[in-house]
């Protein structure tokens, strides 16, 4: 046989480093990936999942569903309720063997799988857009549809709108704060407060009518937006959401101890009605039924109101698309996106976050103003951390930055949280002695877990730059920073 270290000399340029990857190839493993080692069954899998997470909910609801303690005339009764924790336990087992076989096994093969370039569709913008007509169109036309569907229960049916609409506007406008500048507020609900107890002071003591009371209220809880605005410029993430929960906290037991102003624990009493030019919704002289000679009903009250807060929650919607397509709310993206950056391009990061404090806040003032004439009374309870969260979950569920999605999470949680009073079926489920309305706040804490779960980024995933270059494209939820404060 030939030398190869002979010949070396009489190859070609370039062949011996040919040769030298060709001997290295033969002397190294083959050139073929080893197979994969043999793993579970999909269904050996799913019922190992589920039988883990059956063991979870056993334990966690064990004190809560299986065993009980009443009061009793003789002390405390203890009785177990073995088959409704049991009924518990199959359910939870179920759900997550059908979940892991359906639909996570799925997703962990598809994601194993080389990825592609895909184009992003711009179809996720076209629906969004007639979604929004279609909600609309709907709002607009809600209390004569319910009256005309639902007549023994138009009152409530409204009465619920007006209060999910508060929580849209409410949204929107933590939106602005949280989805647009990525500052994390928690303590949202003091900016509602500043509003509902500026409106009713200024109303009670100075006898001003609901119109004109209204943007001063706004102008109050934008004037404190920006106090509590100067000392978290420099905070972010976790800090700066200790200091806005601090805040909403102060603002409550400020409202709660300063009985000569505000009333105290007692609240404020006699917070007088809006009127439509003058015309005020009960009865006798001077009142609307009366000026257009029909007969009094209460509905028109509902109604009326309905149309307020509707007005004032596309009022928010409008300034707020403006305001994302002008320089200001560039800067609030770009400070989400990257604060280094931002100071890097320039911009005053200083104004940029007063600015979204503020006109975060002015929205928030307006619906308190909207829920204190809508209920007369106002106590610092309504004021809680509680309501804070609430809002936020809104926007974090409804996808932070979406406007869409601020209606459709409002919608879900709130009319939820009513829907889940009067589930009568699951007595059929768990046994006549079951009440739903002790469990539906569980029931519905466990129905926003499973949606985040399948919707981590909220549940519209896409979203809509203010700025673009050539041609409008919807992007993916995952491309937009998560807004806190980084």
């Amino acid at each position: 046989m030939t030398d190869l270290s002979n010949t070396t000399s009489a190859l070609p340029e370039g062949a011996q480093v040919q040769r030298e990857g060709v001997r290295d190839a033969m002397r190294g493993e083959p050139p073929f990936a080893a197979p994969p080692p043999p793993t579970a069954s999909p269904v050996a899998i799913a019922l190992r999942e589920a039988l883990i997470t059956a063991a979870i909910v056993a334990a966690l609801t064990l004190f809560f569903l299986a065993l009980r303690t009443d009061i009793a005339p003789g002390g405390l009764v203890f009785w177990a309720r073995w088959d409704l924790w049991l009924v518990a336990v199959a359910i939870a087992f179920g759900v997550r063997f059908l979940l892991s076989l359906l639909v996570f096994q799925r997703r962990e093969r598809k994601a194993a799988l080389p990825k592609t370039n895909k184009t992003v569709s711009t179809k996720g913008a076209g629906l969004g857009r007639f979604l929004g007509l279609g909600l609309l169109i709907v709002a607009l036309a809600l209390p004569f549809l319910v009256q005309a569907l639902a007549p023994s229960s138009d009152r409530y049916l409204i009465d619920l709108a007006i209060l999910i609409l508060t929580y849209v506007m409410l949204g929107w406008g933590l939106n602005i704060v949280v989805g647009l500048a990525g500052l994390l507020d928690l303590g949202y609900v003091a900016f509602y407060a500043v509003g509902a107890y500026s409106f009713a002071l200024l109303a009670i003591n100075f006898e001003l009518g609901f119109w004109v009371c209204l943007p001063m209220a706004g102008l109050f809880a934008a004037l404190w937006g920006i106090v509590l605005g100067f000392p978290v410029l420099r905070l972010r993430g976790d800090y700066l959401a200790i200091v806005t929960l601090a805040f909403g906290e102060i603002i409550r037991v400020v409202l709660l101890n300063w009985y000569q102003f505000t009333g105290g624990p007692n609240g404020l009493l006699g917070i007088p009605r809006p009127t439509l030019f003058g015309l005020d919704f009960g009865r006798g002289e001077g009142s609307f039924s009366n000026y257009f000679g029909i007969p009094y009903d209460a509905i028109h009250r509902f109604i009326f109101l309905y149309y307020i807060i509707l007005a004032l929650a596309l009022l928010t919607n409008f300034v707020t698309l403006r305001l994302r397509r002008m320089p200001v709310g560039r800067a609030w993206e770009a400070l989400r996106e990257d604060e280094i950056a931002c100071r890097a391009l320039g911009i005053n990061t200083t104004n940029v976050k007063l600015t979204a404090f503020a006109t975060g806040a002015m929205f928030g003032g307006f619906a308190g103003s909207f829920f204190a004439t809508r209920q007369g009374f106002i106590s610092p309870e309504s004021f809680t951390f509680l309501e804070s969260a609430i809002i936020l979950a809104i926007v974090v569920l409804g996808g932070l930055g979406s406007q869409i999605g601020v209606v459709i999470a409002s919608i879900v949680m709130i009319g939820g949280i009513e829907l889940l009073r009067n589930l009568g079926f699951l007595q059929a489920i768990f046994g006549a002695g079951f009440d739903p309305t002790q469990y539906r706040m569980l029931i519905f804490g466990v129905a926003m877990v499973g949606i985040m779960v399948w919707k981590p980024r909220g549940l519209v995933s896409s979203r809509q730059p203010s700025a673009v270059y050539k041609e409008r494209k919807a992007i993916g939820a995952d491309m937009v920073a998560q807004g806190e404060g980084h």
